[in-house]
């Protein structure tokens, strides 16, 4: 007997614009329907390569790429398990929810972790990171760890004013970054950043379903892990760093994810990465103009006060009290078929997200705008009309 689904299929495309998992493009979900290959096979090897060289492009960096079947977390604690032994000092500046999250992290591994404050819709303090490394005058702090876009508040770091902080205080810490939400998104040049370490997952800006993690780590921060003694085995950089494909990923591969990365990295190499920065930064100025439009009746803003700091990947939009993010999330969706984020953390019921990173154009994200519209006016959320004008405006011209 045939069992029906627990919902009833709805006709067309169900638009998703969360800021992960993100739209998995049809050559990347082809790639990801191959069949497993037998591990001695040379292609294997090949698709490794392809994804190793792939990923150091799109950084723009020689250092040494690991793989790890994991989400952003099991990135975190790569970072951490690699870097910091028990009572190590490390610095996260605050960038929100992610930030905090990171901090956590560290924590559970023993870490000794200095925060800096950060204010809600405000990037990270570079002038407060500054200060407090140059208070270490014994340079016991190992390493700073930097969250690029936070995306529960998509407010971007300037990871440039970051790097400048550290050498300004003349301090030799390992500057590490997190790029779950902005690589493929946002310019990220590794090795012109001075970044030793970069960090990221698949399900965001690669177009990929979660379950991948990657690091690249440069040599002095290879030698860092060298010379941590604390415990670890599956995310340990040292033993991953091996001609022998086993040892690169200690044991199987994910090879279907790996199909799948090499398809995404084909397309954005087939774009042109300015061109990818270029369309995010574009899309982003689309949702910024109609929030500020729809703001104009003062049942909503952009919770990004500072407009250089507004990620290009996620839009989060504060609601005033008394009107649920929730209960608009819940119409947008099943009334009108576009799917975007709540609020995380301390911002669970006071914002909600709109997504428009990876495989995303102007015509889908018009679409999310014009169905948040509609949910709002079903829910009697006050809003400025002309939102949606206001974004087409941003495209020029259109006559």
């Amino acid at each position: 007997m045939h069992t029906p689904p627990p919902w009833p299929r709805v006709p067309g495309l169900r638009l998703l614009h969360a800021p992960g998992p993100t739209r998995v493009p049809d050559e990347v979900l082809h790639a990801l329907q191959r069949q497993p290959m037998d591990l001695a096979d040379p292609r294997v090897a090949a698709l490794i390569t392809a994804c190793e060289d792939g990923l150091k492009a799109l950084l723009q960096t020689t250092a040494d790429v690991f793989f790890f079947s994991a989400n952003g977390h099991g990135g975190w604690e790569a970072v951490i398990a690699n870097l910091v032994a028990p009572g190590t000092a490390i610095v996260v500046p605050g960038t929100g929810h992610f930030s905090d999250g990171w901090a956590e992290q560290a924590e559970a591994f023993g870490a000794r972790v200095l925060r800096t404050p950060w204010t809600e819709g405000a990037p990270a303090d570079p002038v407060a990171l500054e200060a407090l490394l140059r208070a270490d005058t014994q340079h016991s702090i190992a390493a700073v760890f930097v969250v690029h876009t936070d995306t529960a508040s998509g407010i971007t770091a300037d990871l440039a004013a970051m790097r400048r902080a550290i050498d300004a205080a003349g301090h030799p810490a390992l500057f590490v970054v997190d790029a779950v939400a902005s690589l493929a998104a946002a310019p990220l040049a590794m090795d012109a950043l001075g970044a030793n370490v970069v960090m990221g997952a698949s399900q965001k800006g690669l177009m990929l379903p979660p379950g991948l993690a990657f690091v690249a780590a440069d040599a002095r921060a290879m030698d860092a892990a060298r010379r941590n003694t604390a415990p670890r085995y599956y995310w340990d950089w040292v033993r991953r760093q091996s001609p022998l494909q086993y040892r690169k990923f200690c044991g199987t591969p994910p090879l279907a994810h790996l199909a799948g990365l090499q398809a995404a990295l084909g397309l954005i190499a087939a774009e042109g990465l300015e061109q990818v920065h270029a369309r995010h930064a574009r899309l982003a100025r689309m949702v910024h103009a109609a929030v500020e439009t729809w703001s104009a009746a003062g049942g909503l803003r952009l919770f990004a006060r500072v407009p250089a700091a507004r990620s290009v990947s996620v839009t989060a939009i504060e609601v005033q009290p008394g009107i649920d993010p929730e209960a608009l999330r819940t119409v947008a969706r099943e009334r009108f078929q576009v799917a975007v984020a709540g609020g995380l953390g301390p911002l669970h019921g006071r914002v909600f997200r709109i997504g428009h990173l990876g495989d995303m154009n102007e015509a889908m994200l018009l679409g999310c705008l014009a169905g948040v519209e509609a949910a709002m006016r079903v829910l009697h959320v006050p809003f400025g009309p002309g939102g949606v004008d206001a974004a087409v405006a941003v495209l020029g011209d259109v006559r």
